[in-house]
Parts: structure tokens; C-alpha cells; sequence
């Protein structure tokens, strides 16, 4: 596909951006000078990726040429050449696609992420902090920020529920595939037998919302301080730092302890709520949005099988796409980066579909 005309659209609006963003009353409106500088970046990366495209394709040309030259040496040093070239222009390509597409704000924010311990006792609540600790590795790899906001610890080491908060680049748009169930199946620890259990974990991925999407009128909270419990020495037991927030239209509590001080506590209770807020009006909205992307990555939901882990064969499945490794050590260090790539993959070529546009 020719992807000259659309280019240029986008290049006439990287220009009326950059007028606009020379302009002496740019930051007069903070949230517009934000979302109009977000665009920009986003329009300027593409065009960095079409002139590299570009190059690329212009090399693998020149190889080919050289390929079928009479200099055997070079002929040999182009037939080398091609396959990386063929994979890096095949690779910037799908970037182009991608970046073509309609954008979802929602890609560019952080992300708060809730696992839950689902079927299998303790053995759940293990997996859950397992799970934890793939995704807090996963952010390292990333160069995201990783912060722990609430928890509830179960007798084992293990976690019954864990909120954490994941800040950086693009964070939902890499985190967004985990939310549903995911299922592991193992020997666990306490089985005397050596019988493989099978035990489940729930994930919950939810854009970070702003104060401008969700509206939260102070008279709709009832909020609780009281004692921290767990490790923290003489500090948990002498101060009220633990904060419990009940938004009364809609049921939700949420309770933070994790921080010393009760205005931190306070502030991450808030995010989460915002955040849980955020995703049932979204789940409502969704309920009218085409039912097509949901065989994509699924509804989303929490309730929804997406992947198993089998440690004793060493694999990982995805369901939804039907991809299969057998590096689950690997996985579980966080090493997640070929999966969502192909996860990336599956939901372009839906959405090219969807727009109009040649499917790779």
C-alpha cells in the first residue's frame, strides 16, 4: 500500500501544530497545550519512522541490485545484507500502519494494575505475587516507574489482592492485553505427591484517570483513617497513617496503607479510585462500541481466561491470539516483550480492517 497521501495530511498537521505551539499564548490552556504537545510528539516520531522506512527500503533495493551484480564478494556481502534489511523495512512498515490508525488516548497514560488471587487457596495467592513480580520486572525492561499502593498479604508470602501503579512512556498501551484470568499450573510447594495443581489469578489493567473524567463530589465520600497493620515497627501502631475511602453511589472502598503518611495514603487511595471510576464508565460505554475489537483481546474483562503459565512444561499459551513459548522463565523474569508485540500485531490488523486499510 501507498502511504504517500496519508503522510503528507499528517505532515500538514505536524505544521499546523508547530504554528500553534510558536505561538506567544501556547500555555494559556495547560490541558490544550498538553494534549496539543502529546500530538506533536506522536505526529514527529512517524515522520522520523517514514524517512527511515524510507531509507531502509532504499537500501534493500540497492542490495538486491548488488545482488545480482558480477563482483561475486559483493554480491555475497548484499545477499547477506538482505534478510535484515527485509525484517527492518517489514518492521518500520507495520510502525507506519500502526501509527496510521485512529489513536486511543487512552494509550498514552499511566496504569493502575489490581491482581487478585482467583481459584486455588494459597496457591493463588502465590501465583498473584508472581504475577506482581513479572510486572514490576517488565517495568524495569521498560524504564517505567513501579510503585505499590495497596495490599492485602496472605499467610503464605503470597498476596489475596495487590494494587500497584505503573508510570512512564505509553504504559497502557503496552500493559492493556494482561487484564482477565490468568491460570498456572504447577507442583506447588505443599504437595506432597508431586500432583500439578491448577490455580487462577485475576488482573485488572485500568487507565489512570484525570480529574477531568471522572467528576467526584466530596459529599458522594465517606473517609476512615486507622491503624496500618503488618510490618512498620512502633510507627504502624501509634498513628493513624491506614486510609479507607467509600464512594457511596457506587459501592467501591478502597483502602491504602502503604505509605507512612496519611495525605499519601490518602492521594493513592484517590488514583485508584478515579481509575475504578473510570473503568465502569468505560465498561458502559463499551457495551455500545462495535463488538468486533473485542475478539481481538478479548472484552477485556477480569473474567475472561487470556493465558495459562504450565511450569512443568515450561510454556506459556495466550489464548487469544493461540501463541505458544516455551521460555517461561523467561516470562515470569519479564521478558514480555515478543508476546505484546504479537499482541500489538493481532489488534492492528483488526483495526486496519476496521479502517479501511491493507491488513499486513
Amino acid at each position: 500500500m501507498d502511504y504517500s497521501s496519508l503522510i503528507e495530511k499528517r505532515l500538514e498537521r505536524l505544521r499546523e501544530l508547530e504554528d500553534s505551539m510558536s505561538r506567544a499564548d501556547f500555555f494559556s490552556d495547560q490541558k490544550k497545550a498538553s494534549e496539543t504537545m502529546r500530538e506533536h510528539g506522536h505526529l514527529k516520531k512517524l515522520m522520523d519512522t517514514w524517512e527511515a522506512y524510507k531509507s531502509s527500503r532504499k537500501e534493500l533495493e540497492d542490495s538486491r541490485e548488488l545482488a545480482k551484480g558480477e563482483d561475486p564478494e559483493m554480491a555475497e556481502l548484499a545477499e547477506l545484507e538482505i534478510p535484515r534489511l527485509e525484517e527492518r523495512v517489514e518492521k518500520l512498515r507495520l510502525d507506519i500502519q500502526y501509527s496510521l490508525l485512529p489513536r486511543d488516548e487512552m494509550e498514552d497514560r499511566d496504569a493502575i494494575v489490581e491482581i487478585r488471587a482467583g481459584t486455588g487457596g494459597d496457591e493463588a495467592s502465590l501465583f498473584a505475587g508472581d504475577l506482581l513480580r513479572m510486572y514490576e520486572r517488565y517495568a524495569e525492561r521498560k524504564g517505567w516507574k513501579f510503585e505499590p499502593m495497596e495490599s492485602s498479604p496472605s499467610e503464605v508470602g503470597g498476596f489475596k489482592e495487590v494494587v500497584c501503579r505503573i508510570s512512564g512512556s505509553e504504559v497502557f498501551r503496552f500493559m492493556k492485553y494482561e487484564s482477565g484470568v490468568h491460570r498456572v499450573q504447577r507442583v506447588p510447594e505443599t504437595e506432597a505427591q508431586g500432583r500439578i495443581h491448577t490455580s487462577t489469578a485475576t488482573v485488572a489493567v485500568l487507565p489512570e484517570a484525570e480529574e477531568v473524567d471522572i467528576e467526584i463530589r466530596p459529599e458522594d465520600l465517606r473517609i476512615e483513617t486507622c491503624r496500618s497493620g503488618g510490618a512498620g515497627g512502633q510507627h504502624v501502631n501509634r498513628t493513624e497513617s491506614a486510609v479507607q475511602i467509600f464512594h457511596l453511589p457506587s459501592g467501591i472502598m478502597v483502602r491504602c496503607e502503604e505509605e507512612r503518611s496519611q495525605m499519601k495514603n490518602r492521594e493513592k487511595g484517590m488514583k485508584i479510585l478515579r481509575a475504578k471510576l473510570f473503568e465502569m464508565k468505560q465498561r458502559a460505554e463499551h457495551e455500545q462500541y462495535s463488538a468486533k475489537r473485542r475478539s481481538l483481546i478479548g472484552s477485556g474483562g477480569r473474567e475472561e481466561k487470556i493465558r495459562t503459565y504450565n511450569f512443568p512444561q515450561n510454556r506459556m499459551t495466550d489464548h487469544r491470539i493461540g501463541f505458544t513459548s516455551y521460555n517461561l522463565e523467561g516470562v515470569m523474569m519479564g521478558e514480555l516483550e515478543e508476546l505484546v508485540e504479537r499482541l500489538q500485531h493481532a489488534e492492528m490488523q483488526e483495526r486496519l480492517a476496521e479502517a479501511g486499510l491493507e491488513p499486513a
